[in-house]
């Protein structure tokens, strides 16, 4: 027979198994608590080709650490485009919870260049050039920034532009009030 207080040929003695289960039901009646603050809520697009580069400029805008993150495919295009309607409400809700949970005060949205999901949504016409495409884009980040005041008025929303190189352009919108 083993002589080991923790033997590792049977499970915990029933005194040890009682300790345990109290412990797990006092936990589950404490309130959950969500930890500190985030500054923003980042909306970005699931494309792997960015991820790292993505991580880079949000540390270089001062945000490491700072932020929830929800990843939609074509990022603001998931959020308000008719094609991916069954997205919205769980990216609104994600908005909603990091409100209420971190006190963010900006919603961030980085799409991309070369977007496939902004080629099914939009047509590859609508964004052939780059022109075409920050126009394209900045439609779109209009699109969720009315959206947004319209639920979430006290929020700023600011949108960028990724290029497959890493770097970032601010989209002009035209409902920018924040």
């Amino acid at each position: 027979m083993c002589q080991l207080s923790t033997c590792p040929h049977k499970g915990p003695d029933r005194r040890g198994f009682m300790a345990g289960l109290a412990a797990m039901g006092a936990a589950l009646a404490l309130p959950a608590q969500a930890g500190g603050k985030a500054d923003a809520i980042l909306l970005s697009c699931m494309d792997y080709r960015l991820i790292d580069d993505l991580a880079i400029m949000l540390n270089q805008m001062q945000y490491r650490n700072s932020y929830d993150h929800v990843i939609l495919a074509g990022g603001a295009l998931g959020a308000v485009h008719p094609q991916f309607a069954a997205w919205h409400p769980v990216f609104w809700d994600h908005v909603g919870l990091a409100v209420k949970l971190h006190s963010v005060h900006e919603i961030l949205v980085i799409d991309h260049s070369d977007c496939g999901a902004a080629k099914l949504a939009l047509g590859e016409e609508a964004i052939a050039t780059p022109q075409k495409e920050m126009q394209a884009h900045a439609a779109v980040m209009d699109q969720l920034t009315q959206a947004a005041h319209e639920r979430f008025p006290e929020l700023r929303v600011r949108g960028f532009l990724m290029t497959l190189d890493g770097t970032m352009e601010r989209i002009p919108t035209a409902g920018e009030t924040h």
